[in-house]
């Protein structure tokens, strides 16, 4: 039977601890009690471990052997801000796929009141993520950047990576073949706002040499457009 994974709030070297939600949910719901075993993340690395003792306020794990884990998807996922309710959703998803990073672009034709309101979302972004991560069985979490502007968003991208830009105007190259193309390294990946890119991101992308693609004909979601771009990288990186 599969182990339930947690992620660590606090750890030594030995043990590691579960509060907050957490411990609260496996108090309550679980009845967790000492000597029962979970996976738990720590540190980025999973171990077997055995509950000493558990309350409400904290469980305490006793860690036990290092066991394997797949690494995360090493694709950045710039994704322009848009509807709140659905960024959640594409959040949730591209870390249940194992993407490494996102980063939230302010872009001009993202809404003024989503963008002034971004800043206050990360963290429950982050959480949503945090949960996710767990749910899918993830050794990691993916980093939630800051929401930003695309200048600086598009300058992360190192010489090194793969700079792939989902254009609707693109109508030859193909994700699926960029990426067969790529020789190693990291992605980044934009994805546009609803109402798609401005001329001058356009201009901002073609500039910092980033590669137009197209996943077909049709016009998809920004939603849909990451989580089938995601799935399509997982199947060819």
């Amino acid at each position: 039977m599969t182990r339930r994974r947690w992620i660590a709030d606090t750890w030594t070297a030995t043990t590691a601890s579960l509060t907050g939600e957490q411990a609260v949910h496996l108090a309550r719901v679980l009845r967790a009690e000492a000597g029962m075993e979970f996976d738990v993340v720590v540190g980025g690395h999973v171990h077997r471990a055995v509950v000493e003792r558990a309350s409400e306020r904290e469980v305490l794990l006793a860690l036990h052997e290092e066991l394997s884990a797949d690494a995360a998807l090493p694709v950045t996922l710039l994704l322009s801000v848009f509807k709140f309710d659905r960024m959640e959703w594409a959040i949730e998803k591209a870390t249940e796929l194992g993407v490494a990073r996102i980063v939230p672009v302010l872009a001009r034709r993202t809404e003024k009141h989503l963008a002034q309101a971004a800043e206050k979302r990360v963290e429950r972004w982050r959480r949503i993520a945090r949960e996710a991560a767990q749910q899918s069985r993830r050794s990691d979490v993916p980093e939630i950047a800051s929401p930003m502007q695309l200048k600086q968003a598009v300058a992360l991208a190192g010489p090194d990576c793969m700079k792939l830009l989902l254009a609707e105007t693109e109508e030859d190259n193909s994700l699926a073949n960029a990426l067969r193309a790529m020789q190693g390294g990291d992605v980044h990946l934009a994805i546009g706002p609803e109402g798609g890119w401005t001329q001058e991101e356009l201009g901002l992308f073609t500039q910092q040499e980033w590669r137009h693609v197209t996943l077909g004909p049709r016009i998809l979601r920004a939603e849909t457009a990451a989580i089938a771009a995601i799935s399509i990288a997982s199947a060819l990186i």
